[in-house]
């Protein structure tokens, strides 16, 4: 009895109002307040890049446009790779955090930021190594390769920034604080766009301008994360001279990090190939699919925004053994993520035209995005479905499976699909586009169906 008094006091003193505890308390409503921070803090995070994409299509030039769209799935490669590890660092803390085991939390949170800065110096000279290279790959035209080169290259120098600021907000959201990382998403998207204006139309300094400006805003919103970490009180307070691996904190790291970095990695470079078959239609549809792109960001945050709430919902439930409650919020996120998806659907397809405009006027690149959008919009219904389930096995340890799952509907079927159907059926843009909703429904259901069997008891991290 006295121990267990000791440790409540113990808890009191180190939560914060900033941390929560979802192991008590109304599951649906831990899902949305997690949940919205989250999603705006997304949004934010994607006006980085789509700012980038709105000030040189339409103060630069139509390459420049079509420059800044087309190396997404370069930068979201070698990103997929460390989100994914970031995840594993995130579940780990929220299931030691759930068991209130403070000596745990500790050792993963330094051994994460050890991680991120080497990490950082290898992806750093990775992309710029290899940017040549992919942008081969993607059969990028002669008349936009020059800009991209440029923008990828002074976006992987400063590639530290997005790593530390991915990392730290991860640690904060395992502990249930999604907030904190969302005002300085606010700040840095809010500085991001001031200075892409600058340097663009102050300083004529095009691609080179917006792409600098861009890192420039992610090693703040890096800095401020760190700051807040190492003022911190509670489980996860950064201290400079703890900064160590820890190999066992490593090895569950990697166990559930690892298999999900393979799958964001594999899917951003199967990606790559998606981008060269849109490129074979000339920089005009490049222009519509960028266009496209951008907004198509915004639908899927809710449900990635639900997905990480379900993930540490899981990991902090299970922590505490509590598997039946860990999976009913499964259920509600699923709901959420279901209803916020349509809500937003809507209005995208019934205003596809005025929102593709709103990045480039040309009225085929217009044409070319509203299609796209109306035509894959109403199938992101499946994304929900296999994004959820995905993430919250992943909360529950098991990050194997959903790596098979989603490499095999997002590459190896994906890549089937392009081949066959442009090959022997029609090599047209529809058909290309058409492949991102084949593969969803199939994940969807593969997931659903491992989800059904799973047993979580055998898979948590803490035994």
């Amino acid at each position: 009895m006295e121990n267990r008094l000791k440790q409540k006091v113990h808890d009191m003193k180190h939560s914060k109002k900033t941390d929560v505890d979802m192991t008590n308390g109304s599951i649906i409503s831990h899902i949305i307040r997690f949940s919205i921070p989250l999603l705006l803090g997304y949004v934010f995070q994607q006006l980085y890049n789509t700012v980038d994409s709105w000030v040189v299509g339409n103060y630069v030039s139509d390459a420049a446009f079509a420059a800044v769209g087309t190396v997404g799935p370069i930068i979201n490669l070698l990103i997929g790779l460390f989100l994914g590890l970031s995840t594993g660092a995130g579940v780990v803390i929220s299931q030691y955090y759930g068991a209130k085991d403070e000596e745990r939390v500790q050792a993963t949170v330094h051994t994460a930021m050890v991680m991120t800065f080497i990490l950082g110096i290898l992806f750093t000279i990775i992309g710029i190594l290899f940017t040549p290279l992919m942008l081969r790959l993607m059969k990028t035209p002669d008349n936009v390769i020059s800009e991209s080169s440029t923008y990828l290259i002074i976006y992987f120098a400063g590639i530290s920034g997005l790593l530390f600021y991915n990392m730290g907000s991860g640690i904060m959201r395992a502990i249930g604080d999604s907030r904190r990382p969302f005002y300085f998403l606010v700040l840095s998207a809010i500085i991001n766009s001031i200075l892409d204006l600058v340097f663009v139309l102050v300083f004529k300094m095009g691609v080179e301008g917006v792409a600098l400006a861009t890192i420039i805003a992610q090693f703040i919103s890096a800095i401020l994360i760190i700051v807040v970490l190492a003022r911190s009180d509670g489980y996860c307070k950064l201290r400079f001279n703890k900064l160590r691996i820890d190999w066992s904190c490593m090895k569950l790291i990697f166990k559930v990090g690892i298999p999900a970095s393979l799958q964001m990695a594999v899917t951003a470079f199967s990606n790559v190939f998606v981008q060269s078959y849109i490129n074979h239609f000339g920089d005009t549809c490049m222009g519509g699919w960028t266009a496209y792109s951008k907004i198509d960001q915004f639908l899927l945050l809710p449900m990635q925004s639900v997905a990480l709430a379900s993930s540490t919902f899981v990991g902090q439930n299970l922590g505490v053994n509590q598997v039946e409650r860990a999976k009913k919020g499964v259920t509600a996120s699923m709901l959420v993520s279901v209803v916020s998806t349509i809500i937003l659907m809507i209005p995208l397809l019934i205003f596809a035209d005025p929102l593709v405009g709103f990045f480039n006027s040309n009225p085929e690149i217009i044409k070319y995005g509203a299609k796209f959008l109306r035509m894959i919009s109403p199938f992101y219904v499946f994304c929900c479905i296999n994004q959820i389930l995905a993430g919250s096995l992943r909360g529950a340890g098991d990050s194997k499976t959903p790596m098979f799952i989603m490499l095999g509907s997002f590459v190896v079927f994906r890549q089937l699909y392009l081949y066959l159907m442009t090959n022997f059926v029609a090599n047209t843009e529809t058909v290309v586009a058409m492949g991102y909703p084949a593969g969803w429904l199939l994940c969807s259901i593969l997931c659903y169906l491992y989800f059904k069997k799973s047993k979580w008891e055998d898979c948590r991290l803490i035994k």
